[in-house]
């Protein structure tokens, strides 16, 4: 199994050399919010909103004085807007409190920062501090389990077997290659296998 997982790992970086997250930022705190934000909401939404959220508060000591009522009205095409303002706003408070206003570099800390949980944790520790980390986002569970790398829709136990086959130093690369892979050609409702760059190797397909 890890000899398919490395092989489809070399097929993803060949078809996406640039594994980007999607979401936009500038400072590290900046892309923590973004990733609540994008709670059962779309990144393209995402980064129509956190400009106008990001020049109102340009700073971890704005956002913690912030109203709520006023950071509900900036990010309410997201939907959930109340409990992910009052996240946000908590959580930049903790930070500036707790950890000097540094986001902290590690799974444990960032899982007491309010609305954070695995998956915004892991891409903290991915992209901001290049850790192994394996972002269970909707696309990286179904792809996995079409491909037969991991079994089961359950976050943490797809994160735990994905982290079994993926090298460390490739897996927040590997997640973000999923990413673009689910929507440009493995799709939920209809995935185009026939030009897929995994048609070989995928289980769905052998």
């Amino acid at each position: 199994m890890k000899e398919v997982a490395l092989k489809i790992v070399e097929l993803l970086e060949q078809e996406y050399p640039e594994a980007l997250c999607s979401l936009e930022y500038e400072k590290d705190y900046e892309l923590l919010f973004a990733t609540r934000l994008a709670a059962q909401c779309t990144d393209e939404r995402v980064n129509k909103v956190t400009p106008t959220l990001y020049s109102r508060y340009p700073s971890l000591e704005a956002l913690a004085e912030a109203k709520l009522e006023d950071v509900e009205e900036i990010i309410r095409s997201c939907g959930f807007f109340h409990t992910k303002a009052r996240d946000i706003i908590a959580a930049s408070q903790m930070l500036l409190l707790d950890f000097g206003g540094v986001v902290p570099d590690n799974m444990e800390d960032l899982l007491k920062l309010p609305g954070v949980g695995r998956k915004t944790a892991n891409i903290i520790l991915g992209d901001i501090y290049r850790k192994p980390a394996v972002v269970t986002d909707t696309h990286c569970i179904r792809l996995a389990n079409r491909m037969g790398l991991a079994v089961g829709k359950e976050p943490y136990k797809v994160e735990m077997q994905l982290a079994e086959l993926i090298p460390p130093e490739k897996q927040s690369d590997f997640c973000h290659r999923l990413v673009l892979h689910g929507r440009a050609v493995c799709s939920a409702r209809k995935p185009t296998c026939d030009v897929c760059v995994l048609h070989d190797v995928c289980a769905k397909k052998l």
